[in-house]
């Protein structure tokens, strides 16, 4: 099974279902088939071959659906890349992949050419491929499923972009299980604001496409009103989504004007949604089935939270999803028992391959499994469990706090602050302290109409937290700096 035979299938028993609708039109099944197939036959024709590198950078489309697919249709490997991305950071994925091919297109020209410019093995740049050849020849060199599928960049907050490598094994287990529990239908209509770039979003259509269900693909959720107006136009089922876009919904006073009763299932991803935010979901959409979920970009998911679970433990994010197995050690590699903290550590077939042409970055995340020969995902991330092992997240390793000798997870504080009345938003960084080693300062969102002070606001958090737990400053921003993906930029805010 290759990842694109999802489409293959579906296209040959459903070739008239809308596949996808972007901007009022239907795409079917089978024209997004063929199309693909037509862009695999130009991309032959210019020289890409099985294993060739090409990158996409396009906005949210119907076309650009078709590019995914038509890479992977010409036995190459997919690139996705968010259309925000500015012309050096461009250049360096393009160079650093020795990708042979650009697909994107002439509203982003004022980006790709200066990066093409610095693009060496770039050969081919496809800007219009709608009159591509009528021929759909099978790839001659067909892959077989170890075969790299696509090399996804990490968002490199921490330093030079990373390529998560993904075999068409990965990609394809990570469809199955999570399409799995979460119960993608046929007769499903999905919406994805989400970038195509970022795997929460493109997973929307590799799910959707394998089950026939309709996904609505829209730019952005720069304007509510507008996605409001879709939801309620196309009858929306399942709506993925991170906090920011939460935040948004639930802060828009005429929510109640738009007919949202088809949705049936919501789920979030990227940051964790703090139990108020949970609350206020779950009283806005009763008849939705909300799903608490973790991943990273490294096996595109790890767990999820039953919905039956938000009322025993509304914190967790859930267990393992289905053919897949994790636990927690200690810094030395030693298994934890329930009840302990320390790194989590996932064993599956959608673990990547590694890191693109970076060894060294690849053995600290990669290292030996249980079983010989295999490798493991350290991920970076410490979550501690409860008695009956549900996994509840406390901070990246790297974001955990110094303070007065004692380790402080941001995330902690930062629950103690949404409940805050009025706070939108809120996130907490350790600064340099001569005293402390590290002070902890929060960064806060009021709503309108909501106003604290510093003190207020540190009284708050000593009301519910150990005194050196508790913020020595707060800061109260218009917004906090997110990535693309909307996850909160720490170093930025450090």
């Amino acid at each position: 099974m290759l990842l694109h035979h999802f489409l293959e299938f579906t296209a040959r028993r459903l070739p008239d279902k809308p596949a996808i609708l972007c901007e009022g039109t239907a795409h079917t099944y089978g024209e997004i088939d063929a199309a693909a197939g037509r862009l695999a036959g130009l991309l032959a024709h210019h020289g890409v071959r099985r294993g060739d590198r090409v990158a996409i950078f396009m906005d949210n489309s119907a076309q650009t659906v078709v590019a995914i697919y038509g890479v992977l249709k010409a036995g190459a490997v997919f690139m996705p890349i968010n259309p925000l991305t500015k012309a050096d950071k461009l250049a360096y994925m393009l160079n650093d992949a020795r990708a042979a091919c650009l697909i994107t297109e002439p509203s982003l020209c004022g980006v790709w050419k200066e990066a093409l410019a610095q693009a060496a093995t770039v050969h081919t740049c496809l800007t219009e491929f709608q009159t591509a050849p009528q021929a759909s020849p099978v790839c001659r060199d067909e892959p077989i499923d170890q075969d790299l599928a696509a090399i996804i960049y990490t968002s490199g907050s921490t330093g030079d972009p990373k390529g998560v490598m993904l075999t068409h094994l990965n990609m394809v287990s990570a469809v199955n299980s999570v399409g799995g529990y979460l119960g993608y239908r046929e007769d499903d209509v999905v919406l994805c604001v989400l970038p195509l770039a970022f795997d929460y979003g493109l997973y929307q259509v590799l799910m959707g496409f394998k089950v026939g269900a309709s996904v609505v693909l829209e730019r952005g959720f720069a304007f509510p009103v507008r996605i409001l107006e879709v939801m309620a136009r196309e009858r929306v089922t399942v709506l993925p989504g991170v906090p920011t876009i939460f935040t948004l919904l639930m802060n828009l006073g005429s929510l109640s004007r738009y007919d949202l009763g088809a949705l049936r299932m919501i789920t979030n991803t990227a940051a964790a949604l703090s139990e108020e935010h949970i609350r206020r979901l779950r009283n806005l959409f009763p008849q939705a089935t909300l799903f608490s979920m973790y991943g990273l970009t490294e096996c595109k998911r790890v767990t999820y939270l039953p919905p039956e679970q938000l009322d025993v433990r509304p914190t967790s994010v859930g267990r393992g999803m289905p053919n897949e197995e994790v636990w927690l050690v200690d810094e030395s590699g030693r298994r934890l028992p329930n009840g302990a903290t320390g790194e989590l550590v996932i064993r599956g077939s959608h673990v990547m391959r590694g890191y693109w042409e970076k060894p060294a970055e690849t053995a600290v995340r990669l290292r030996p499994g249980p079983n010989p020969g295999e490798r493991v995902l350290y991920s970076g991330d410490l979550f501690r469990t409860d008695a009956e092992g549900w996994l509840y997240f406390v901070a990246r390793k790297d974001d955990i706090i110094k303070s007065r000798g004692e380790k402080v997870s941001p995330r902690e504080v930062e629950n103690v602050l949404y409940s805050l009345d009025g706070v939108l938003e809120a996130a907490v960084v350790g600064v340099p302290d001569a005293v402390l080693g590290q002070a902890i300062k929060a960064f806060v969102v009021l709503a309108p109409g909501h106003a604290y002070s510093e003190k207020d606001v540190i009284r708050h958090c000593l009301s519910r937290l150990e005194s050196f737990m508790a913020p020595k400053h707060v800061a109260f921003v218009d917004a906090i700096p997110k990535t693309n993906t909307g996850k909160i930029r720490k170093l930025s805010l450090a």
